[in-house]
């Protein structure tokens, strides 16, 4: 009976839990996105228009800029990337922790077996066992903590709730390796496009400099003319060397990503000349869902509604059942013996009296760190909605400013054209043919900045909704 009541009272008490229930608070979630996303691109130098998009991210978003290089690349992240083994073994750790404090639910059993032989002292205070004798001791501790106020299973809990957030910051990290490959694949395109831009302007420049050569040894130029020519032929070269430093730079950046060397990757030089795909926004709400660093966010706020409840189980009496049972003989021949079990078994209850109110401190950290914990999620929630609405207007801007800047760079090759004419026939002097090119210069430049802007704007625009990752692929 007594055992009966002991266990009774145990299952009682282990339905007792102190602390706060979770509930996820509210976060500002707007029924709509400001900016529309865009569905229009431009349509011309030969680029297609755009197909209607799926209506949901896949987990290989990239592809969606049909780009086999590219693919390829960002296959190699996963199995590769240091940063990203990194972060899953951070997520392993903490899922270790898991059984870690699961293992307390049960008892621990020890043994601590041991063998000697002693001598004491005749001249000892109290006497002494004549002689030298044996102890031979084979015991087994079984030490029980009764959960009573909730405190192994918030403990429990508290570790899955970061085993979940720490799934979520390897999903973070997924998602921003992917996307860094993604622009530095991009921005070295379009140092390519500025590559092939510079070397066409080059043979250009080099012709204008042996017309104006020409025409300076027929007395038609003058010298300055001649120096002129040259001299923006040079300032053009320079420009050209220039390009191939930031090329090599995010050359090296994207072998490093994929978990490569920086001599051991090569890629043939490709100019960036493609159409921005369509990027499904979806509605605002979903974002709440898509985000992993939210994800995490919210599940270290869950982890700290439990860390509450820990803090507060500590003005309890902790509740212990302990049993020892084993055997002890003096003699190796009467060791295991029956007459030399022993045993004992009995409950204990520990109560801190007085503690100088580190209890009480520690429930009120613990709250604070809860209302930290809320205010982080919040914030990542709204960081989330900038983030979409920056890269959806910078979208619309560039679109529009893409159409003006074809226009632009159609007038200008006209315009250049006319004055290379007209120097020609000796109208005008070089300073306009030098004035024409540098302004077409400019603005074929413009063109190509504005394209990569466009690409890595959709880029940020998939990383700010999520990559294709939604909440419930966190582990359960």
């Amino acid at each position: 009976m007594k055992h009966a009541c002991l266990a009774a009272l145990a299952l009682l008490l282990s339905g007792c839990t102190v602390g706060p229930k979770y509930s996820k608070p509210p976060a500002p979630s707007p029924p709509a996105f400001s900016e529309p996303p865009p569905q229009s691109f431009l349509e011309s130098q030969g680029w297609k228009q755009a197909q209607p998009a799926e209506t949901t991210l896949r987990k290989d978003w990239w592809e969606l800029f049909a780009n086999a290089e590219l693919n390829g690349l960002e296959e190699q992240v996963d199995p590769a990337n240091q940063t990203l083994k990194a972060a899953e073994a951070r997520f392993r750790q903490a899922r270790a922790q898991i059984q870690f404090n699961r293992s307390s639910l049960f008892p621990m059993v020890t043994t601590n077996p041991s063998i000697t032989t002693n001598r004491e002292s005749r001249h000892a205070p109290l006497g002494s066992l004549p002689g030298d004798y044996g102890n031979y001791v084979l015991p087994v501790d079984v030490n029980y903590e009764i959960d009573a106020w909730g405190r192994i299973r918030r403990s429990i809990a508290a570790a899955r709730e970061e085993a979940q957030a720490s799934a979520a910051d390897l999903e973070t990290v997924r998602l921003s390796l992917h996307s860094e490959m993604a622009v530095d694949y991009f921005e070295l395109r379009s140092l390519d496009a500025q590559k092939r831009l510079l070397d066409e302007t080059l043979v250009a420049y080099q012709k204008a400099l042996e017309l104006t050569q020409n025409r300076f040894d027929g007395g038609l130029s003058s010298g300055a003319e001649v120096a002129q020519a040259k001299t923006q032929l040079e300032t053009t070269r320079a420009q050209d060397v220039g390009v191939g430093v930031a090329r090599a730079t995010f050359l090296h950046a994207i072998a490093t990503l994929a978990g490569r060397t920086p001599e051991s990757l090569e890629l043939e030089s490709v100019p960036l000349r493609m159409t921005p795909p369509v990027i499904p926004v979806g509605v605002p709400s979903q974002l709440l869902e898509r985000r992993p660093d939210i994800a995490a966010a919210e599940r270290r706020m869950a982890e700290a509604n439990e860390q509450i409840g820990i803090a507060r189980a500590a003005f309890f009496p902790t509740l212990l059942l302990t049993a020892t049972g084993g055997f002890e003989g003096n003699r190796l021949v009467n060791w295991l013996s029956w007459p030399s079990r022993l045993w004992a078994v009995g409950p204990s209850v520990a109560e801190t009296i007085f503690d100088a109110g580190r209890r009480r401190a520690a429930s009120e950290s613990a709250g604070a760190g809860y209302d930290e914990a809320v205010a982080n999620y919040r914030q990542a929630v709204l960081s989330a909605f900038q983030d979409v609405e920056d890269n959806l207007s910078t979208l619309r801007v560039l679109e529009q400013q893409a159409q003006a800047q074809r226009i632009a760079v159609e007038s200008s090759h006209q315009s250049l054209i006319l004055s290379v004419n007209r120097y020609k026939g000796g109208l005008v002097t070089y300073f306009e043919v030098i004035t024409a090119q540098t302004i077409d210069l400019q603005n074929e430049i413009a063109e190509v900045d504005i394209l990569r802007r466009r690409i890595d704007a959709s880029v940020l625009l998939i990383k700010a909704l999520g990559g294709g990752w939604d909440v419930s692929n966190l582990p359960s």
